[in-house]
């Protein structure tokens, strides 16, 4: 089985939701990159995840969400706009935190579980990690998996670690 097969078959994606996506932004011009998990699997070793995090870049981000909703079931939250639909357990979040607006200009084409799509530079991937680890308002879990995200980059780009802020450095294993 190959990777985006495997992919596929874990995330249950009978709706194609991650070429519908991608169709989507290509064919309206949308400037766009993937971070996150994903985007540390095109860096490291690669762990399986039902999401898959987007950044829009800012002169493009205005309007998205009405071309969203007439393909997609969009529900806004105060970091990101969810887009799923019925017959995949595939979850697309597209970050709104304007920190992350100029990722794609540095982004480039990787493969990410045997698709090729624009991934954020890794040391932007780094800094989105950081930022997520250090985030006080989300959930304990997530940010044990974000410390384990940062951890993964540091073993593959040890060169890295300067950029790591002590206190994230204290706190891996």
């Amino acid at each position: 089985m190959k990777a985006l097969e495997f992919w596929k078959a874990v995330t249950v994606d009978h709706s194609n939701l991650i070429e519908r996506m991608v169709a989507l932004l290509e064919g309206h011009g949308i400037h766009y990159c993937v971070i996150g998990g994903q985007a540390v699997n095109a860096y490291a070793d690669p762990l399986v995840s039902l999401d898959l995090d987007l950044v829009v870049a800012a002169p493009q981000f205005e309007g998205l969400e009405s071309l969203l909703v007439g393909e997609f079931t969009v529900e806004r939250f105060p970091h990101s706009l969810n887009i799923s639909l019925t017959e995949s357990d595939l979850r697309i979040q597209v970050q709104t935190d304007p920190r992350y607006f100029d990722f794609p200009d540095r982004a480039s084409q990787r493969e990410i579980l045997g698709k090729i799509l624009p991934v954020a530079c890794l040391e932007d991937v780094l800094q989105g990690k950081v930022w997520a680890a250090l985030d006080p308002d989300r959930r304990a879990s997530k940010r044990q998996k974000d410390l384990a995200d940062i951890a993964r980059l540091l073993e593959t780009h040890p060169s890295l670690r300067p950029q790591v802020p002590a206190e994230i450095l204290a706190r891996l294993v």
